[in-house]
């Protein structure tokens, strides 16, 4: 038991090596370099989401510098303190059954789990946190110590500064304790209020940004469910089936779907309480993002926090001679996909286009564009470049010299303290050609004429995207924008 104990250790500090070595390499990604500004102006929370991201990106940054290891640093750290919790969860939940490791190894072998490692996002922190608490309730669970529920009300209260999804952690918490006869007594202890006591106070900066700021960000993340229609349901629910499968992997998905209904099962036959924990952190969510799909898309992302007790479920529950022949199977498939994205992302040996490569395009050819944005301004004599896409602005204020002033122009930036473009003064503007034959936003912009007007990001000869180059000045009637940090200043 120690060696094979060890072993899974030393694959997991190996794996977690591998992802720092990639978060080290590889380019950031717009909405990366994007929350990558949110960390050089904190705020109680953003437009898009609230700002443990920011934090996350912050404590990197301090300890490895602005380059994109500091952004992502914490990805791969938390992940692998994330698969050391589950697998104590699913030790304390399921005693005797040897399930933690196998349950950390099918959830390390998602795609979810191995690109959200390396990516930095606000589910690298939610994921974190959504298994801190599972942990904290199993701990609950085996203990019977009520001082469990103030570390619940912490892990919850930071997975909620994480982002909004995690309000369905409540959903579930509260699932498993009206309908446990053995968690009600909870309701009339001290501890449960005061767990939920420490989680309302953390999530106190998100509601106190939100008041100052007309509730903008709850409207928006508020009002995503669209009206249903029978063909674009079915259209919704498909994307929805076909992404998780990919995402998790395909036998990993299987034996998630499996292990839920055998914790739903266990529940319903047995009155087994850890396995309704398990059934009440899945089956609730779930069934809000299947209606979420009937009326408008639900991003693969989304359900990566159905996947740590899923993962338990099918590593503790599923213990038929079938499904353990099965389980070294899952996880060299998952492992061995992920690697493939990996590969992809590092050296493209598919020369394929953008539509079919999410690496070409999230990540490809950044390096000689940018250098290329630099030549133009030097060439143009623009005191500035500025960007209408707030990922394209934020990539360009990340990668570019030192001296460079980049602008960006879009509503959102009137949320953030970042100061206004000094009026007067001539600069380029950068715009993606996918935005068609629309003019620019900026009054009396003025396209650069032939190929000093035209720049391609690609990757070993294939196009991630192509841009058009206008000459513009700052002054009265341009569209909210605003100056964007750069690192170190």
């Amino acid at each position: 038991m120690a060696a094979a104990l060890s072993g899974w250790l030393a694959a997991l500090a190996a794996l977690t090596l591998l992802r720092l070595v990639l978060a080290a390499v590889l380019p950031l990604a717009p909405d990366e370099a994007y929350y990558w500004v949110w960390s050089r102006s904190l705020q109680g929370s953003y437009l898009d989401h609230p700002p443990m991201v920011a934090l996350f990106i912050r404590a990197g940054t301090l300890l490895a510098g602005e380059t994109a290891l500091g952004v992502r640093l914490m990805g791969p750290i938390c992940l692998a303190i994330g698969s050391i919790l589950l697998a104590r969860a699913t030790e304390d939940l399921f005693p005797g059954r040897k399930a933690g490791p196998w349950a950390a190894a099918l959830f390390n072998a998602t795609l979810l789990a191995g690109v959200g490692a390396v990516a930095m996002t606000p589910d690298t922190p939610l994921i974190a946190f959504w298994t801190a608490t599972l942990w904290a309730l199993a701990r609950l669970w085996r203990t019977g110590d009520g001082r469990w529920w103030l570390a619940v009300g912490a892990f919850a209260g930071a997975a909620l500064l994480s982002k909004y999804t995690a309000t369905l952690l409540g959903l579930g918490i509260v699932a498993w304790l009206v309908l446990d006869p053995t968690m009600r007594r909870w309701m009339l202890r001290w501890q449960l209020w005061a767990g939920g006591a420490v989680a309302v106070v953390a999530f106190a900066p998100v509601v106190l940004w939100n008041a100052g700021h007309d509730w903008a960000s709850f409207a928006k993340q508020g009002g995503r469910a669209g009206d249903w229609q029978a063909g674009q349901a079915l259209r919704y629910l498909g994307e929805l089936l076909g992404s998780q499968v990919g995402l998790a992997t395909p036998l990993v998905f299987v034996f998630c779907v499996a292990g839920v209904a055998a914790a739903a099962r266990g529940w319903w036959r047995g009155r087994d309480g850890a396995a309704l924990l398990l059934a009440a952190m899945t089956i609730p969510a779930t069934a809000i993002f299947l209606w979420q799909a009937t009326g408008s898309r639900v991003q693969g992302n989304w359900p990566a926090i159905l996947y740590p007790a899923a993962c338990i479920a099918a590593a503790a529950l599923l213990a038929g001679p079938r499904w353990v022949r099965l389980r070294r199977p899952a996880v060299v498939l998952g492992l061995g996909m992920t690697g493939a994205v990996y590969l992809q992302a590092v050296a493209a040996p598919l020369p394929l286009p953008r539509r079919s490569d999410p690496t070409l395009a999230r990540l490809g050819g950044w390096g000689a564009f940018v250098a290329a944005t630099d030549a133009a301004m030097a060439r143009e004599g623009a005191a500035f470049v500025a960007a209408e896409e707030y990922g394209l602005a934020s990539v360009l204020a990340f990668r570019l010299p030192v001296g460079r002033v980049v602008i960006a122009m879009d509503s959102r930036w009137r949320y953030f303290s970042l100061p206004a473009p000094v009026p007067g003064v001539t600069g380029l503007l950068v715009r993606s050609e996918r935005r068609g034959e629309w003019p620019p936003l900026w009054p009396g912009a003025e396209a650069l004429p032939g190929s000093e007007g035209h720049l391609v990001r690609s990757r070993d000869g294939v196009e991630a995207e192509a841009y058009r180059l206008y000459r513009v000045t700052t002054g009265p009637g341009q569209p909210p924008a605003a100056v964007l940090p750069r690192p170190g200043f």
